[in-house]
């Protein structure tokens, strides 16, 4: 499919705010957390994440590059549990290689790991299918046929296979290692596999222009999340850890909701958070469904 520009000036600024949100990488900071003395493996609660769970552009923010937010759902649970010992290493724009490799001067998450380690929070998969490309292709393409599905005919491959079921595929056993290594350096740790909240609406509405996501394409992407939370939940189950639904507790809360009602933000956020990101509420939400599944037992 050829590719064609979008025109006009509220496109231009949506896909620039969706250029600088994919970029979100981290590059230039130390980790930094709710305990910067603790050592590495000392803290008794460490959170692993990518931008879901680092929330950039949540107020205030405290974590450099890697543009974590003081209220996301890490430090939220970590108040809620009243965890004392608590260590953030989200980093935005992280992929599962990043938990073996640094981030810019960030050290390798799964560093923070230890035997002291009594719970351990994991986000992580949206970056290993493409998740900022993926949006930006699809924003792109939206204007060229707003009634249809170009986002969805894009990812389709010559065989009619879809690519991103392909991609969900192939992130799966990079799940399961960072599980199993979890279980390796924190063996005495509880583990919650977090997934990733709503983003579009369930309905499979489209909210297009506001949002620019082509009618087609807004159940296209729901169902794509949904088949990354349903491999995620198979990926929990196999290792024997707790899933932390996030989806169902923020369905109505979607980027197509006014701004009040709104926990992820669309493509021009009107709440403080990255394109296509959770907001404060988005983290209190997910924050919510985390220390409720570890109170299930």
């Amino acid at each position: 499919m050829a590719y064609v520009r979008p025109r006009g000036g509220r496109y231009a600024k949506a896909l620039a705010a969706l250029g600088a949100a994919s970029a979100l990488t981290a590059a230039a900071t130390p980790s930094v957390s709710a305990a910067p003395a603790q050592q590495a493996g000392s803290a008794r609660y460490v959170a692993l994440g990518d931008s879901y769970t680092s929330a950039p552009g949540v107020p205030e923010q405290s974590g450099g590059d890697c543009a974590r937010s003081s209220v996301n759902y890490p430090a939220l649970t970590a108040a809620q549990l009243q965890q004392k010992s608590f260590k953030d290493v989200s980093c935005s724009g992280a992929t599962t290689d990043d938990f073996w490799r640094a981030q810019g001067e960030n050290a390798p998450q799964l560093d923070a790991l230890g035997k002291q380690t009594k719970l351990v929070t994991v986000g992580i998969g949206g970056n290993d299918i493409g998740f900022g490309t993926i949006i930006g292709t699809c924003a792109q393409l939206s204007p060229t046929d707003p009634a249809g599905a170009p986002c969805k005919k894009q990812f389709t491959a010559a065989d009619g296979s879809d690519q991103l079921t392909a991609r969900i595929n192939e992130a799966a056993p990079k799940i399961a290692r960072v599980l199993k290594t979890v279980h390796e350096r924190a063996p005495y740790a509880k583990v919650v596999l977090v997934g990733y909240p709503t983003i579009m609406p369930d309905s499979g509405e489209s909210c297009f222009p506001a949002v620019p996501i082509a009618a087609g394409d807004a159940p296209y992407l729901r169902d794509t999340e949904k088949r990354l939370n349903a491999m995620l939940k198979e990926q929990a189950r196999a290792a024997h850890v707790r899933f932390a639904d996030t989806y169902g507790p923020t369905v109505g809360h979607d980027v197509c909701k006014p701004t009040a009602d709104r926990w992820v933000e669309g493509a021009q956020p009107e709440n403080p958070a990255a394109p296509f990101h959770p907001n404060a509420k988005g983290e209190a939400s997910m924050a919510r469904s985390v220390t409720a599944e570890l109170r299930k037992h």
